[in-house]
């Protein structure tokens, strides 16, 4: 005969303080869980998004996979869009956005209304974008939702920027400044790309970018291709032309490539993860140790009255259990409310936490099965001994 449901419930009600001291530590385990699986999720689904899969990005062949250092000559979209018949075109424009892409360090400037002064907030490492209007028509989950496209010495901003650059919102509303290669940028704009890689760019006219930069030169360009045709024969024509030094990927396959370039991100968190649940474990074993070795004398008057190990074992199961599923309740409404969709700073750029289906299932997991297996020792190791010595404990 097992021991009623309510038993267990009432003994944890008994003892609030050692109670609430195993929930904080079980919730603040599992908390941990869920940001780190949140990070990778984030990360992962950053990536999953970027590209379309009828995009070609033509680059230069000694730049490997970092466009930020790729450099190819202004002639290369006209050579593309004449040599490749296959480039999808709409009302005699052909689909081919040219662009110039480096990474450098930007200043953000807000203005005092009082003094009407600009002043200098922060400098950090931004990624710059320097595009034309034909932009948008390969690039189509970049929608802009408030201002307008740049012009000369404007910019817009993606909606993770603030992140990247490590500022407030605030400052780079509509109207504000940015400083970066020298030169003072506008603020016109401010854009969202379905929470893909382009949200934590600056994006601006092309030629002001080259201008103020002094270069001719361009990073890549980006082609839609028709839907019949295919991303080879565009990689054919530029292992053809040997003489040009271009390579061709698709837009889809070049983010999986950077999903394997961080790899070793993904596995160190992971790692995080199995560390952060180790430790949890063992601070939820020390916690039940306490908890059961204070009841010796209630669970050997148990046994007295007639319940087997096995039901009483059972019993402890239930509170720690139960303990584990209040915890992870309680951290997972709190990853949901607070951490989903932060924005944190990368590498790369900026992605959002992703607390989704795959992050709670992780998380909840590893509290309830914390509560699990961390009650089976203590309860073996108090069960073990006899019935006469546990009713003499003190």
């Amino acid at each position: 005969m097992l021991l009623p449901w309510e038993y267990g419930v009432r003994n944890l009600a008994r003892r609030p303080i050692r109670t609430t001291l195993t929930l904080v530590a079980m919730a603040t385990v599992v908390m941990l869980v869920f940001v780190v699986v949140g990070f990778i999720r984030g990360l992962e689904q950053s990536l999953a998004v970027s590209g379309e899969e009828d995009v070609v990005l033509v680059y230069s062949v000694n730049s490997e996979e970092n466009i930020e250092n790729s450099s190819i000559t202004a002639q290369t979209p006209s050579l593309l869009n004449a040599s490749i018949g296959s480039v999808w075109r709409r009302y005699g424009i052909a689909h081919v956005s040219p662009e110039l892409y480096m990474g450098t360090r930007v200043t953000t400037a807000t203005v005092d209304e009082t003094s009407e002064t600009s002043r200098s907030s922060s400098n950090a490492l931004g990624l710059i974008r320097g595009v034309t209007p034909n932009a948008p028509l390969i690039r189509r989950s970049v929608r802009l939702i408030e201002g307008d496209w740049p012009t000369a010495g404007s910019v817009i901003v993606g909606n993770l920027v603030a992140a990247k650059l490590g500022v407030e919102e605030n400052e780079l509303k509509i109207g504000n400044t940015l400083q970066f290669e020298g030169r003072n940028w506008k603020i016109a704009g401010r854009f969202v790309a379905g929470g893909s890689a382009y949200e934590s760019e600056i994006w601006c006219d092309l030629t002001d970018f080259q201008t103020a930069t002094q270069r001719q030169d361009l990073s890549l360009v980006a082609m839609r291709l028709d839907p019949n045709a295919s991303p080879a024969k565009v990689a054919l024509f530029c292992k053809e032309r040997t003489d040009l030094e271009l390579r061709a990927i698709g837009e889809k396959q070049y983010y999986a490539t950077l999903q394997q370039h961080y790899r070793p991100v993904r596995q160190l968190a992971w790692l995080v993860v199995i560390l952060v649940t180790g430790a949890g474990f063992f601070a939820g074993l020390n916690m039940m140790y306490g908890a059961v070795s204070g009841r010796v004398r209630e669970l050997a008057t148990l046994q007295a009255i007639g319940f087997k190990r096995r039901a009483i074992l059972f019993s402890l199961i239930q509170e720690g259990v139960l303990l584990a599923t209040t915890a992870s309740l309680i951290s997972g409404l709190v990853a949901l409310t607070a951490f989903n969709g932060v924005a944190v700073r990368f590498t790369m750029g900026a992605f959002p936490l992703a607390i989704d289906g795959i992050a709670v299932l992780i998380g909840s997991a590893v509290g309830i099965l914390l509560g699990a297996f961390g009650a089976l020792p203590p309860a073996l190791k108090a069960l073990r001994e006899s019935v006469a010595i546990g009713l003499k404990a003190v």
